[in-house]
């Protein structure tokens, strides 16, 4: 089947599959009874094109050293030469006999095997430069590898000469095969993963440094920084690994559709299959070489039954897929040593394979029984955000009695525990008791929804208003976890370096110093209880923070991730810095461990910052500005000196923490207005924060002086005044769209109209056009013949899109209409926005109108194979559509976040469009190969891909709504978001 994980590939196949279309289409119409055209020039220009084609593989597979390319390219490159052959065959007897079907028949057969052929072709000789690839990050994986015995500084200049040529090979290649893909997600890993080397590395040449010459002086702390050591060289091979999986994947995978765990597990049950019958050939074949497509197949097979054991619905049976995968993998890796050794035909080699051929079965069979449950549970996969969620939840409570196997309860549910979970974390107040108490009523509601609905009530007037309730708690319960994660995002990550600061100061200390070591360990402790704090709020704000994309989580749990594990490198380079002071290559080394984990907080920071709702922030910041004046104020009261300096020295902290997040909202915006609104109020709260401190200093000297206080009360009002100055700059301020024009303002000019109140109180209308005041308007003229009295016909009416979809999609979709289903998830977003005057969303109620068209074709409910083409190229214009306002929209947004998911979200949308085009062309050539293996994964992947686009124009209206509210002033922007309807209904 093709596959349009690279551009060439893509680029390739598209020209492919507008030509086998032209032929499907032309065949179509002789069934008819139509005689087929003269096909054999343009069949001669195929026939030449894949002559070309064909030497060139030949000549590829000659001069290639790849066994297994040698392998794999010949069966295609044959099953394109005959494919070919039968095309020209078909063609000379068509000419003969234009109405011959058998002649029909076989041109449609060898169009298909051009285009599967073709695709094969392609395949492998990707495959052959991705293994290329592999080949040298393995290179540079297995000379990592001898950092262990590495122990003098000898070894570790030829180490550094050796791996440094081998590094930037790997990485040149890495970044050009990058670029060449199509799938944003792999696109993305493959350069975090390059990131993240280019910083490990220098990291592990100073622990390499440092070891060294600790051991050479026999230091106690030699073992500390070999441990340091490891740690970085593991790090440094896992994201190698990374880069070697994500290089062999030639799909999205389930990382572009919200799919439930029923339909993932169908799914990798339909992938099982596909390639069970490749992974038992190559078992069976004593000759095949490691590394060959077959292996490919089972290894693939492992990687589907792996990602079925993190969908099971029974933990236990997880477990047991698990252990059968790696129980298949040492077996796979000892029939590999044999094979490789020439004993592939030995007894103990063919053991092994009868033996892992049993097990795979075992497995498919535990996949099976997965799918099945779940499917009988209706189990689902959670939403991923806070504010998927309560869309979840809202739209169960619209309709409570429609069945939607418990997903509505259950993401209720999620949100309550997920709440409870945040308050645990919360200090005991106010703030925390009023969380709780949302939770605890939200669940006395959900209870009783719950019992109606089971009782068969849920339809029923008292179901709806208890729904009515549900849905109000909700949206408190959001809005008030969304202000207690901005609190714990203020607080956490007020000082996020003066922890570190202070574990430097102790291990750098004299050897003077009294109490040395034991300072230090205080130090170290408060530096881990600190790191653990930011990893806790970062998850916390992760799973609770209501304006995150699913990768904006996995961004934030990545590196908070990466914080826990540097974490304890850092303590342990600052005790060998301690216990060997003076020793240069230590202080080096845990410079740069420092500046690693400096970096990776900031990032998370800056996430943070990102992913929490700025007005919540500047509001939880000014809140907790006014908490610390008023401890100030306790404290002048007491004489407290201490207090006074640590809540002079907090207000500072957040105001600066205020600045920091107004410089990034400034550096977010192109807007100048908002700009220099912003930067002016800033400039304000700079000039005042040193004035303050200046005058807490005062205070602090004489707590009791009535004019030292004065004073600072002085400047702080000033400053609390600037906080809020900030807080308002950054509050959007909505400007409603004006309302529609009437089809008939053009007719006059409603300028010269005004309504008056005459003396009876009647409005009347009066003219300001001077032609109202000379006299009557001219007389039309007389009517001329009778006939000319005629009425015109009458135009036919429009087609109104909206109610149009209301009929299409008036009942809900069954399981076993996936490609409808993804169309209705379309319309489902889409359909709350009126279609007048927003282009962008009238073309994605068109594409959810042709997406349910299409799976009616692709199911065989009717139509043709030329409607089942056409439709794909409606839809594939219409991607375009959608995708060029996108853009258009994203150059008038004056916010670069939103301009860049926007885009981010919108640019995969052509090229699914374009897959579309060629899958529906595969589908379409299975003439008399209905049911077959190849049509059964032709639909499989014409389902994935509608789901892909469906859910991608989903994104694009979502990211282009939120994007509308920061277009520039004189932009001409003319797309207006009205909704039908209220949010609740």
């Amino acid at each position: 089947m093709p596959v349009f994980h690279t551009k060439t590939i893509e680029s390739i196949l598209e020209p492919v599959a507008q030509q086998v279309s032209r032929l499907v289409i032309l065949h179509e119409e002789a069934e008819d009874g139509n005689a087929m055209p003269d096909l054999s020039q343009s069949v001669a220009t195929v026939k030449h094109a894949v002559d070309n084609l064909i030497q060139i593989g030949y000549e590829t597979v000659n001069t290639s050293d790849d066994s297994i390319l040698k392998q794999d390219m010949p069966p295609a490159l044959q099953r394109v030469e005959e494919a070919a052959t039968s095309l020209l065959e078909a063609s000379n007897m068509l000419k003969e006999d234009p109405f011959f079907a058998p002649a029909r028949k076989k041109l449609i057969n060898g169009s298909r095997g051009i285009l599967q052929g073709t695709s094969a072709l392609l395949l492998a000789f990707d495959e052959s430069e991705v293994r290329k690839i592999i080949a040298q990050c393995r290179r540079v994986l297995e000379y990592i590898g001898i950092t262990e015995v590495i122990e003098s500084m000898d070894d570790l200049v030829t180490f550094v000469k050796n791996i440094s040529p081998g590094l930037t090979r790997m990485t040149k290649q890495v970044d050009d095969r990058e670029k060449e893909l199509t799938h944003q997600v792999h696109k993305d890993i493959l350069l975090r993963c390059l990131e993240e080397i280019k910083v490990l590395t220098p990291v592990l040449i100073s622990g390499i440094k440092t070891y060294i010459q600790l051991l050479s002086s026999n230091s106690p702390s030699s073992a500390d920084a070999k441990n340091n050591r490891d740690h970085t060289c593991k790090a440094v091979g896992v994201e190698i690994e990374e880069i070697i999986r994500v290089l062999q994947l030639t799909s999205a995978g389930e990382d572009d559709i919200e799919a439930d765990d029923a339909a993932i597990l169908k799914n990798v049950l339909n992938e099982m299959e596909q390639r069970q019958q490749e992974a038992h050939d190559w078992l069976r074949d004593t000759q095949s070489l490691p590394g060959a497509s077959g292996e490919k197949a089972l290894h693939d097979m492992l990687a589907s039954a792996l990602v079925a054991a993190g969908r099971c619905p029974n933990p236990r049976d997880a477990e047991v897929i698990k252990k059968t995968v790696s129980d298949v993998q040492s077996m796979v890796n000892a029939l590999n040593e044999l094979r490789a050794s020439g004993q592939g035909d030995s007894v103990q080699a063919q053991a092994l394979a009868k033996g892992i051929e049993e097990k795979l079965a075992d497995l498919k069979s535990l996949v099976l029984q997965a799918s099945s449950s779940a499917e009988k549970s209706g189990a689902k996969q959670l939403a991923h955000t806070l504010k998927s969620q309560i869309e979840a939840a809202l739209r169960w409570l619209r309709n409570p009695a429609a069945f939607d196997h418990g997903y509505g309860e259950q993401a209720t549910r999620a949100i309550i525990a997920d709440g409870r979970r945040l308050a645990a974390t919360l200090p005991p107040g106010k703030d925390r008791d009023q969380l709780l108490k949302l939770c605890n009523d939200a669940e006395v509601c959900v209870n009783q929804l719950s019992d109606l609905c089971h009782r068969g009530m849920g339809g029923t007037p008292q179901a709806k208003a208890v729904a009515r309730a549900l849905a109000e708690k909700l949206n408190e319960l959001s809005e008030s976890m969304t202000s207690a994660v901005a609190e714990k995002v203020v607080e956490d990550f007020l000082d996020v370096g003066g922890p570190l600061k202070a574990l430097t100061a102790a291990a750098t200390a004299p050897l003077e110093t009294p109490h040395r070591e034991k300072i230090f360990q205080e130090k170290a402790d408060q530096f881990q209880g600190h790191s653990c704090t930011l990893v806790e709020t970062g998850k916390i704000a992760a799973a609770n923070s209501g304006v995150q994309t699913k990768h904006s989580i996995e961004a934030v749990n990545k590196t908070a991730k990466q914080l826990a594990d540097l974490s304890p490198v850092v303590v342990t380079s600052a005790k060998v810095v301690l216990m060997n002071p003076g020793q240069e290559a230590a202080v080096e080394h845990f410079n740069l461990v420092k500046q690693q984990w400096a970096d990776n907080v900031e990032k998370l920071k800056t996430l943070m910052d990102e992913n929490t709702d700025t007005q919540s922030f500047m509001k939880a910041t000014e809140a907790a500005i006014l908490s610390d004046t008023s401890r100030i104020e306790e404290a002048i009261v007491t004489a407290d000196s201490q207090a006074i300096v640590d809540n002079a020295a907090n207000i500072a902290r957040r105001s600066n923490r205020i600045l920091q997040v107004a410089q990034q909202e400034v550096d977010n915006s192109e807007d100048p207005l908002f700009q220099q609104e912003l930067k002016l109020a800033s400039d304000k709260l700079k000039a005042v924060v040193p004035q303050m401190v200046k005058n807490a200093k005062s205070l602090t000297l004489n707590p009791r002086s009535s004019q030292h206080g004065q004073n600072w009360r002085k400047e702080n009002d000033v400053l609390v005044d600037c906080v809020r100055g900030i807080r308002l700059a950054v509050t959007p301020k909505t400007h409603p769209h004006p309302p529609p024009l009437s089809p008939y303002a053009a007719q006059a000019d409603i300028s010269q109209l005004s309504l008056v109140l005459d003396e009876e109180h009647n409005y009347e209308n009066i003219w300001k056009s001077d032609d109202v005041h000379d006299g009557a308007p001219p007389r039309p003229p007389p009517p001329g013949d009778s006939n000319d009295l005629a009425a015109p016909p009458r135009p036919p009416l429009p087609v109104d899109p909206d109610a149009e979809m209301e009929r299409v999609f008036q009942q809900q979709p069954q399981e076993n209409q996936p490609i409808m289903l993804a169309a209705h998830t379309l319309h489902q977003e889409v359909k709350h926005w009126e279609s007048a005057d927003n282009e962008l969303v009238t073309a994605a109620k068109q594409m959810a109108l042709l997406m349910a068209k299409l799976s009616s074709l692709v199911r065989g409910e009717g139509g043709s194979k030329k409607e089942l083409i056409d439709t794909a190229r409606k839809v594939a214009e219409q991607s375009a559509v959608v995708t060029k306002l996108a853009k258009g929209l994203a150059a008038e947004c004056t916010d670069r976040r939103m301009r860049t998911n926007l885009l981010q979200v919108c640019e995969r949308i052509p090229t699914i469009g374009t897959q579309l085009k060629i899958l529906c062309t595969v589908k379409a050539t299975m003439l008399g190969a209905q049911g077959s293996q190849e049509d059964d994964e032709a639909t499989e992947m014409l389902v994935g891909n509608a789901q892909n686009l469906m859910q991608s124009v989903r994104d694009t209206v979502r990211a282009a709504e939120g994007a509308s509210i920061k277009i520039r002033v004189q932009s001409g922007y003319s797309l207006r978001w009205v909704r039908r309807r209220p949010w609740y209904t």
